[in-house]
């Protein structure tokens, strides 16, 4: 069930889905997600789902990923990338290529310690992670000409919005009950914001859980 053919069904499965680029279409097709879950739940890897990962967390369905992703890139190349939200790794992974390095923080320490372990041996060099809490951003490294959080605000954290260069490009889902996937777009002070999509991510949360 983690075959190159099993991938590659969940590849036509995305395109079925709306997804155009074929830099992130190979990506994931290359991508072993697999490994990304526990063993248990291997056989499913390359089904278009969330699963469980512990901690109340989940890894996101690959449509969600691949349309993050995405969007997160339609303008170009991206050279300085925060995620917010490392989990299993696999987001990571998937952005891994596509940019040119990738700062990831994760509040939960057991998930932010098993991601470094996967991320390292797989050889994903240009990712640098953090356990911290994403509220903060990692303002260390910024500003950053793109954003991607895996967990769901109330509001838009005012401290991710200064962390985006001018120019940059924020894709984060937004509410509690009712979520929306949202693209923010800055132009020096000004934030443009584009709804996209409904959505279902884990609540955004604070602090650290060790």
């Amino acid at each position: 069930m983690t075959s190159q053919r099993t991938r590659n069904r969940l590849v036509q499965r995305l395109r079925d889905s709306g997804i155009t680029s074929e830099d992130v279409l190979n990506v994931i097709s290359v991508t072993p997600r697999h490994l990304f879950v526990d063993e248990a739940l291997a056989h499913r890897a390359y089904e278009d789902t969330a699963l469980p990962i512990g901690h109340g967390q989940t890894i996101s369905q690959p449509y969600t990923v691949a349309k993050m992703t995405e969007t997160l890139l339609a303008a170009g190349p991206l050279h300085r990338v925060l995620e917010i939200g490392t989990g299993s790794g696999y987001q990571t992974a998937v952005l891994s290529p596509l940019v040119k390095t990738l700062y990831s923080v994760e509040r939960i320490e057991p998930l932010h310690v098993r991601a470094v372990e996967r991320l390292e041996s797989l050889g994903y060099d240009n990712v640098r992670l953090s356990l911290s809490d994403g509220t903060w951003g990692w303002p260390q490294h910024g500003p950053y000409d793109g954003i991607l959080a895996a967990a769901a605000p109330e509001e838009v954290p005012a401290s991710l919005l200064e962390q985006l260069a001018d120019g940059g490009r924020m894709v984060i889902p937004v509410g509690g009950q009712e979520q929306k996937l949202i693209l923010i777009t800055r132009n020096g002070d000004h934030f443009a914001r584009k709804t996209l999509e409904s959505v279902r991510f884990v609540p955004f949360l604070p602090g650290v859980q060790r």
